[in-house]
C-alpha cells in the first residue's frame, strides 16, 4: 500500500454482473492527488484486466489489505462522466435494478470502453469542391455514385463511411486527381450549411405551445405536445431550440430509428447555424467517439440521436426532446433494460430543465399522467399551413376475392392516383415473401428449429428465415414430413406485395422499404432521396416508413392488413395497432394535395376501428384506458418481468419457481403471476419461462425487488439458467 496514504483504497464500478463497487489499492508510487470521480482506471480482475470508472476513496474494505489488488493504471486525469451523468446512472442502476459498473461504463463510446485515449483523433474527410459543381466533367457510373454520396453528406466523409458503403480507394483517388473532391483533416465533420433558412408561420397552437415550453426554460417541467400527423410538431421543435441556443446551451433530440435521423439532421442543419452530430449504431466506432468528444466538450450545441444518447455527456444542457416518444424503439429490450424516454425525463429533473414529449398518437402511460396533471398537454389539433386530415375508408373484405392480398377496389384506387403523378403508399409488416411455407399435400409447415416459431420464405434469396434468432436455411425442395414436392408459400409480406403490384403496374416504379433493402449503410438515405425526387410512384413498406417521414406527393396510403391487433395475447396490441394504422395514415395528404386512406379489414365494425377513424385518437385511447383501468392493467399497476432461459424448460422452470418461493412476504398490494412459459416458449434453442410482479404502487415493487434480489443472487440455481429482470415491461415476448 502506498506510504503517504496508509488508509486511502480505491472504490471502482466494473462492467461485471455484481451490484456493488470494488476495492483496490492505489498504483505503486501514485499519491492519488490525480483522482477524479469518473474518471477510467485499468484494474486486474481474476486472470483479466477491465476497464472500470473511479467513484471515490475509502478508507476501509470488507476484503482483507492483504488480499486487495493494485489498480495498474489511471486511463484519464479528467472526469469522463460528469456529475450530472453520474447521477442519471446512480438513479438508473437503482430504478432498473441493473449493476451500476454496466450503467456507468455504457454511457461512454465503445473505444473509450477498451480503454483507447480519450484526447482528439484527426481524421481525413473528403468533401466536393466548386470544381465539380462547375465543371462539365463525364462521370463513369462507380465515380458518379461517389459523388452523388458525397453530395448527401455535406459534412464531410471518411473513409470508414467509403467503405461500408463498397466504394473502392481508387475512384476516390482519381476523383480526388480530378480535383472534384478534396479532403480536410479534423476531430469532427465539418459543417458547411449556413443555416439561414427561415422560421414557418406559426399557427395559434403551434404559437402556444412555443411559448410555454420557452417560458419553462429556467425549470424542469415535462411537456407533452400532442399534435396529429403533420401539425407541425417539428416547426415548434426549431423555434424552442432557437431559443435555447440564444441562451449558449446545448440541446439533445432523441429519435426512434435511425432511418429518420439523417432526415432530421438535415432539417436541423438547414435551419441552425451551429454544429449538429448525430449518435447511433450505425456510425463508426471512430465516428461514434469523435461525436461524443464534441459533446462533452460542448463544440457541438445540437445532438440528434437513438436510445442510447440518453447519456452523452452534455455540459450546457437546456433542453431535450423526445420525437416519437410512443414508439418501442426507446425501451432497450436486452442487458441493461431501459426505457430512454423515462430516463430523459429523470435527466431533465436532475438538471432543471424541460423536456418535450412530440407524438400524434401518445403512448398511454404518456397520456395518464397528462390526465393527471403531472405533464403540461399541449394539443396541436390541425395540420400545418394548408394541408387538411386524410379521408378515411374502411374496406371490408370479407367474402371478397383478393389478388395475393389485395382487393380490386385498392388496386383501382392505386392505378386513378399513379396516373395522375401522384405517390401511393401501401404499407405491411411482415417482410418477407410469406410467412409460412407449407405443404399442399400434408399441411406441414416449415419451422425454425431453434425456436417455436414459422421460417420466413424470401423469394429473392431463395431461403427461409427465422425473424426472431436469424437462422436461415436453404428453400426446401420438398416436404419434410411426407416428401412430397408440394411446398407453397402462404400469406403475404412485403417482397409478394411488391410482387404482384409489379405485375399490375409494370410501368410505375416501385420501392420496397423494410429492413432487408435497407441493410447497406446509406441505402435508406438513397431510397428516400430517391422517393422525394419522383423516382418511384408506388412506394411498400414496414413500420420503418411510418415514422416521423415527410413524403409531400404521397396522396393515398393503403393499410392492407388492419386485423392484427385484435386478437393478440399482449394487452398493449390494441394500442400499438392504433398508434401504427394513424403514424402510416398520417403519410398521406401532408401538403396541399387531399390525402385518402384505405384500410382492408375483417372486422370493419369493429369499435375501437371507429373511435380511431372517425372519431381522434384521444377517444380511442381513453376506451383502451377505461378497459385498463377496469382489468388493473398499466398504467393504473406496475409490473417487474423476471425471465429465466435454460437449454432444458426444467431447469429455468425449476429457478422461477425458487424465486417464487423467497418471496413468503407477499401482500395484497403485490401480486405474483406464473411462472408460465412465455408467448414464444423457445427461442434461439432456448426455453423460456416468466414470472410476473404486478403492484398497485410503484414504490411496493420497488422497494420489494431492492430487498430480494440479493437473496436471488446467492441462489445455487441461477448457475443453470440465464436469468434477467425487466422493470416496466413493453415486451411480454
Amino acid at each position: 500500500m502506498n506510504a503517504k496514504n496508509p488508509l486511502k483504497l480505491l472504490q471502482i464500478a466494473l462492467p461485471v454482473p455484481f451490484r456493488h463497487y470494488f476495492h483496490y489499492l492505489l498504483p505503486e508510487n501514485d499519491g492519488g492527488e490525480h483522482w477524479q470521480v469518473g474518471a477510467r482506471v485499468k484494474v486486474p480482475f481474476g486472470s483479466r484486466e477491465l476497464i472500470g470508472i473511479f467513484m471515490a476513496f475509502a478508507e476501509q474494505s470488507d476484503v482483507p489489505t492483504d488480499k486487495l489488488k493494485c489498480a495498474t493504471q489511471l486511463l484519464d486525469y479528467n472526469s469522463l462522466i460528469s456529475n450530472d451523468i453520474l447521477e442519471l446512472c446512480l438513479w438508473a442502476s437503482e430504478y432498473y435494478h441493473h449493476p451500476i459498473g454496466e450503467v456507468l461504463i455504457n454511457s461512454l463510446p465503445i473505444l473509450l470502453r477498451q480503454g483507447k485515449s480519450a484526447d482528439v483523433h484527426q481524421e481525413k474527410y473528403w468533401f466536393l469542391t466548386l470544381q465539380e459543381q462547375q465543371s462539365s466533367l463525364k462521370f463513369t457510373p462507380r465515380q458518379r455514385e461517389v459523388v452523388d454520396f458525397i453530395k448527401r453528406h455535406p459534412e464531410g466523409v471518411c473513409a470508414n463511411q467509403f467503405k461500408l458503403a463498397g466504394m473502392s480507394k481508387a475512384i476516390i483517388h482519381a476523383l480526388n486527381k480530378k480535383g472534384v473532391i478534396g479532403v480536410r483533416l479534423g476531430d469532427e465533420n465539418p459543417s458547411i450549411n449556413d443555416g439561414n433558412k427561415q422560421s414557418l408561420q406559426l399557427n395559434e397552437a403551434q404559437a402556444h405551445a412555443v411559448s410555454a415550453i420557452k417560458a419553462a426554460s429556467d425549470h424542469f417541467q415535462t411537456f407533452l405536445l400532442d399534435g396529429v400527423t403533420g401539425s407541425g410538431k417539428t416547426e415548434v421543435y426549431l423555434q424552442v431550440i432557437q431559443h435555447v441556443l440564444n441562451e449558449q446551451k446545448q440541446v439533445l433530440v432523441l429519435v426512434p430509428e435511425i432511418g429518420l435521423t439523417p432526415q432530421t439532421i438535415q432539417r436541423f442543419r438547414e435551419r441552425f447555424s451551429v454544429p449538429v452530430i448525430a449518435l447511433h449504431s450505425n456510425l463508426s466506432k471512430k465516428e461514434r467517439l469523435n461525436a461524443w468528444r464534441r459533446a462533452h466538450s460542448g463544440k457541438a450545441k445540437i445532438i440528434i440521436g437513438t436510445r442510447s444518447a440518453v447519456f452523452t455527456s452534455l455540459p450546457q444542457i437546456g433542453l431535450i426532446v423526445v420525437d416519437e416518444e410512443h414508439d418501442l424503439s426507446f425501451k432497450q429490450q436486452d442487458n441493461f433494460r431501459y426505457h430512454a424516454r423515462d430516463v430523459a425525463i429523470m435527466r431533465a429533473y436532475f438538471k432543471k430543465i424541460p423536456i418535450v414529449l412530440g407524438s400524434a398518437t401518445p403512448a398511454l402511460e404518456t397520456l395518464h399522467k397528462a390526465k393527471q396533471g403531472k405533464f403540461t398537454h399541449l394539443i396541436l389539433p390541425n395540420r400545418a399551413g394548408a394541408a387538411v386530415l386524410p379521408e378515411f375508408f374502411v374496406l371490408d373484405i370479407r367474402n371478397k376475392q383478393l389478388e395475393e392480398g389485395l382487393s380490386q377496389s385498392i388496386l383501382d384506387e392505386i392505378r386513378q392516383h399513379v396516373q395522375r403523378g401522384e405517390q401511393v403508399m401501401l404499407f405491411l409488416n411482415r417482410r418477407g415473401f410469406a410467412p409460412v411455407l407449407m405443404c399442399h399435400a400434408c399441411g406441414w409447415m416449415a419451422v425454425c428449429t431453434r425456436c417455436d416459431m414459422r421460417m420466413t420464405y424470401h423469394k429473392r434469396t431463395q431461403r427461409l428465415h427465422c425473424h426472431h434468432c436469424d437462422s436461415q436455411t436453404k428453400m426446401f425442395v420438398q416436404c419434410r414430413a411426407c416428401d412430397a414436392k408440394e411446398l407453397q408459400p402462404v400469406g403475404l409480406g412485403t417482397e409478394r406485395l411488391e410482387h404482384v403490384l409489379q405485375k399490375n403496374f409494370p410501368d410505375y416504379s416501385i420501392a420496397r422499404i423494410d429492413r432487408d433493402t435497407t441493410q447497406r449503410k446509406g441505402s435508406m438515405e438513397a431510397l428516400l432521396e430517391s422517393i422525394h425526387s419522383g423516382k418511384h410512384h408506388i412506394l411498400i413498406g414496414t413500420q420503418m416508413l411510418a415514422k416521423g417521414h415527410h413524403f409531400p406527393n404521397v396522396t393515398l396510403v393503403t393499410i392492407v392488413d388492419a386485423d392484427g391487433g385484435f386478437f393478440s395475447a399482449d394487452f398493449r396490441a390494441l394500442e400499438r395497432m392504433g398508434q401504427l394504422v394513424l403514424q402510416v395514415a398520417g403519410r398521406a395528404g401532408r401538403v396541399e394535395k387531399k390525402g385518402k386512406v384505405m384500410i382492408q379489414t375483417h372486422h370493419p365494425d369493429h369499435p375501437l376501428l371507429h373511435q380511431l377513424f372517425h372519431v381522434s385518437y384521444q377517444q380511442f385511447a381513453t376506451m383502451i384506458l377505461q378497459e385498463r383501468l377496469a382489468t388493473a392493467l398499466p398504467p393504473y399497476s406496475y409490473f417487474a418481468l423476471f425471465r429465466a432461459e435454460a437449454h432444458q424448460i426444467k431447469h429455468a422452470m425449476d429457478f422461477l419457481l425458487e424465486v417464487k418461493k423467497l418471496f413468503h412476504s407477499v401482500g395484497k398490494e403485490l401480486q405474483l403471476l406464473g411462472p408460465l412459459p412465455a408467448p414464444m416458449p423457445r427461442k434461439a434453442g432456448r426455453y423460456r419461462v416468466q414470472l410476473l410482479l404486478q403492484a398497485t404502487q410503484r414504490p411496493v415493487l420497488q422497494s420489494f425487488l431492492k430487498e430480494w434480489l440479493p437473496e436471488i443472487e446467492k441462489m445455487k440455481m441461477k448457475r443453470r439458467v440465464r436469468w434477467s429482470l425487466d422493470v416496466d415491461p413493453v415486451e411480454m415476448y
